[in-house]
């Protein structure tokens, strides 16, 4: 895939425009925020752009919002945005991109697994004129076997019943040209699957390889129960084919259990009439009704997003910001 060469890409804080903003969503970051801040803000000094770092603090309970005063403190340049109680990663990154002023955002985790190392490579693929340059892991070997096996299953599955292409083991991490994150912002939708809407948008993307880190300090948030809901919860976001694939599966339904019926019907005028057997019964009587729950089981999680939607609840609340001249987008 090819780039044109961006050719207005600002150079220094003479400029008089901001560069890059740093996007971290934060929850119960405490542990992580010295030695993050520590690599980042000595790998954006050396890019000699001007930036700025927006932290949102997504309801933190252990003195992470602390620490980023203290941190802001020492370096201005690090901006805090602060929500009312934990909204959700996607939610809190949602909140970045819109509190983002550079010419390039870079989304980042705090837990120091995304090294900060990488973001100039990012920005010289975003000099040669890529919109998106996302980081794609090269191994996946921090994670459990059946952390990878699931991953694997997710992508295949995404791939297959949606019509947006989403490339593998690429996570929040890469950076975002300024027209892109203009697009994100303009999408209203409540529920946020952040990777799939980074795909949609299209524009020109490319990757750059990476070995992620062991995160520094503390475990991941990321359960596998939690995981799982995350993983249908973007199925549903970009594909209605759950919809339709029950749809056909009651037609086949429907039609084996016409052909059933005509076969049953024919052999007792012919043979004469058959005593049926209890335990065949109470078999097709609890498989239909198991197929009947779980199609309006998948009928409701559709449902339940349209009443998300229309309920038009802002997807966020914000409760105080730090180095912002106004209020922000809120």
């Amino acid at each position: 895939m090819g780039g044109t060469k961006r050719l207005n890409v600002p150079e220094t804080a003479a400029t008089g425009a901001l560069a890059i903003s740093i996007v971290v969503p934060m929850f119960n970051e405490a542990a992580n925020v010295a030695s993050f801040f520590g690599r980042l803000l000595s790998t954006l000094d050396q890019l000699g752009l001007d930036y700025e770092v927006v932290c949102v603090d997504d309801g933190s309970t252990d003195g992470t919002r602390e620490l980023l005063l203290a941190a802001r403190a020492e370096s201005p340049r690090i901006k805090i945005v602060g929500l009312s109680r934990n909204f959700g990663k996607e939610v809190a990154l949602t909140a970045g991109l819109r509190y983002a002023g550079g010419a390039a955002v870079v989304p980042i985790d705090a837990d120091l697994q995304h090294p900060p190392e990488l973001i100039p490579a990012l920005v010289d693929k975003w000099r040669e004129g890529f919109d998106v340059v996302y980081a794609v892991r090269r191994n996946r070997a921090a994670d459990t076997p059946l952390r990878r096996l699931s991953a694997r299953m997710f992508y295949r599955i995404f791939d297959l019943l949606s019509d947006v292409s989403m490339p593998r083991d690429a996570g929040d991490f890469r950076l975002l040209d300024r027209r892109v994150v203009d697009v994100i912002n303009t999408m209203p939708e409540r529920s946020r699957f952040m990777k799939g809407i980074f795909a949609w948008v299209g524009f020109r993307q490319v990757g750059v390889q990476f070995d992620p880190d062991e995160r520094f300090v503390g475990k991941s948030k990321w359960r596998f129960g939690r995981l799982f809901h995350y993983a249908a919860d973007a199925l549903t976001a970009f594909s209605n084919f759950p919809l339709i694939a029950w749809g056909y599966i009651g037609a086949v339904i429907a039609f084996a259990s016409l052909a059933a019926g005509a076969f049953f019907i024919v052999r007792t005028l012919i043979l004469g009439v058959d005593v049926p057997g209890y335990a065949s019964l109470i078999v097709a009587v609890l498989f239909f009704g198991g197929m009947q729950l779980l199609t309006l089981g998948i009928i409701g999680g559709y449902l339940g997003r349209v009443f998300e939607e229309v309920k038009r609840r802002p997807l966020y609340v914000v409760a105080e910001t730090w180095g912002f001249e106004e209020a922000g987008p809120g």
